[in-house]
């Protein structure tokens, strides 16, 4: 899986593949020193991770994660 080359926008939604048994996508926040900051779309415990275990998310995972954060939203668990 091709690494992510450049910083993303804060908030473009891009998918961790280096640690988890499953991909897990995550909202970018930032940068800290050679990690990126990704937090789960619905709210939550930010995480770090390499870009180069980083991908783009395909629409189907981008259209999820806005559902999940729109849902979250709704229920009052983020802003």
């Amino acid at each position: 899986m091709p690494a992510q080359e450049q910083v993303p926008a804060i908030g473009t939604i891009v998918v961790d593949v280096g640690r988890w048994e499953q991909p897990l996508v995550g909202e970018f926040r930032g940068v800290a020193g050679p990690y990126w900051t990704l937090r789960s779309p619905r709210g939550g415990t930010e995480w770090e991770v390499r870009p180069e275990h980083t991908r783009d998310a395909t629409p189907a995972e981008r259209l999820a994660a806005r559902t999940a954060r729109e849902n979250a939203r709704s229920r009052g668990e983020v802003a």
